[in-house]
This record gives structure tokens, C-alpha cells and sequence, in this order.
């Protein structure tokens, strides 16, 4: 009977350790604002389909990210997106890689105006990030966009 309960104890404990930890993370990260300027030195679209913009075509990507002041490389990005609304929108996950870890985005690329995508995890000084992140075109041509992480 002893060996049950200590078993059921030692559940619980872990379970608020982990739980201890999930809010630790998350309070390191509140209102971390993390800005950053990707070049879209790479983006290839491949046709899945009808020749021309279509439903399914994938656009691939992996490109050099700069400083907010778009000076110095400070990481790279790395990703995919599946056109869902032809001349309209693009659904995206692709990978941001710094110095101090990666963190994951999924949601809406949209071919007018700016977007908003969910940030939906990382790894090293990362690990557990959550929240949004802004999607600006500096630029017509698409060459180059701003990105604002805003950490939660």
C-alpha cells in the first residue's frame, strides 16, 4: 500500500515540476521582442499542377536573416508554404536559426498586406516559445521582409 501511494506522490510531483517549468519558460519570454529582416535571396516555387499560380504549388525557401537594422547576417530561415488561395494566401512552417537556438512558425502568408503567423515552439533559449509573429514585405518585388517576434 506504502509503494502505491509514494508512486502516486512521485506522479504528481513530477507533473507540477513540469508544470513549474512550462511557467518559468513562459515567464522568460514575456514581452521579448525579437526583430529581425530576412532576405528572400532563395524562395523557389515549384508547380504541383496546372502550370501558373495554382492551388498546391509549394514555394521552398532558406535564406539569410539580418538585424532589425539589416546590416549584419545574424541567422538563417529555413521553410515551406502551399498556396491554398490562388492570388491570395499561402499556408507556411518554416524555422528561424540564431545563435542561441530556432524557433518554429505556422499560419497565413498572404500575397497583399501583412500577416500574422503563431510561433510554435524552439529549442535551445527557445525551448517552449509561443506567440506571434509579424510578417511585413519591405518592398513590392518581395525581396526582402520584415519579421517581429513577439514572444509571449
Amino acid at each position: 500500500m506504502s509503494g502505491t501511494v509514494s508512486r502516486r506522490m512521485s506522479g504528481k510531483l513530477a507533473l507540477l515540476g513540469g508544470i513549474g517549468a512550462w511557467l518559468l519558460s513562459a515567464a522568460v519570454f514575456a514581452g521579448t521582442t525579437i526583430a529581425v529582416v530576412e532576405h528572400a535571396d532563395t524562395d523557389a516555387v515549384t508547380d504541383t499542377g496546372t502550370k501558373g499560380d495554382t492551388a498546391g504549388d509549394i514555394l521552398t525557401f532558406a535564406n539569410p536573416v539580418f538585424d532589425a537594422a539589416n546590416k549584419k547576417q545574424i541567422g538563417t530561415d529555413q521553410g515551406y508554404c502551399v498556396r491554398t488561395a490562388v492570388g491570395k494566401a499561402w499556408e507556411c512552417f518554416w524555422t528561424l536559426s540564431l545563435a542561441d537556438g530556432q524557433i518554429t512558425v505556422e499560419g497565413p502568408f498572404l500575397d497583399q498586406g501583412d500577416s500574422v503567423l503563431a510561433i510554435t515552439g524552439g529549442t535551445g533559449k527557445y525551448a517552449g516559445a509561443r506567440g506571434q509573429m509579424k510578417l511585413h514585405a519591405r518592398d513590392e518585388k518581395g525581396s526582402a521582409y520584415d519579421f517581429v517576434y513577439e514572444l509571449e
